[in-house]
């Protein structure tokens, strides 16, 4: 039994149960499509298979591999979780300009 990653840090992908967000995607499109067309089981072990062929894809990479490729193609991905850049407020500033 491999060890799973537990994200310990703000900037990791998000995860749901022992899949990031990234690696469960085809398994739900599977499922979905599937309902859809009828052929679940076929179209769900369908979906495995792309996300174990994704995860050995991407475990000799760096992080963010996948994005800076598509990326260098011309296809930009953004999450749609709020995933830009956000700033705070200084906390030492005494006064504040619009």
């Amino acid at each position: 039994m491999e060890p799973v990653k537990i994200p310990r840090l703000v900037d990791e992908p998000p995860s749901v149960l022992v899949w990031t967000l990234d690696e469960l995607a085809p398994i739900m499109l599977g499922l979905v499509f599937g309902i859809f067309t009828g052929n679940v089981t076929i179209l769900l072990g369908l979906g495995l298979v792309v996300t174990s062929l994704y995860k050995r894809f991407r475990d000799g990479r760096p992080d963010g591999y996948l994005n800076h490729l598509l990326y260098w193609i011309g296809i930009e991905l953004r999450w749609p979780f709020g995933r830009q850049a956000q700033t705070i407020v200084n906390p030492f500033s005494n006064h504040f300009r619009p």
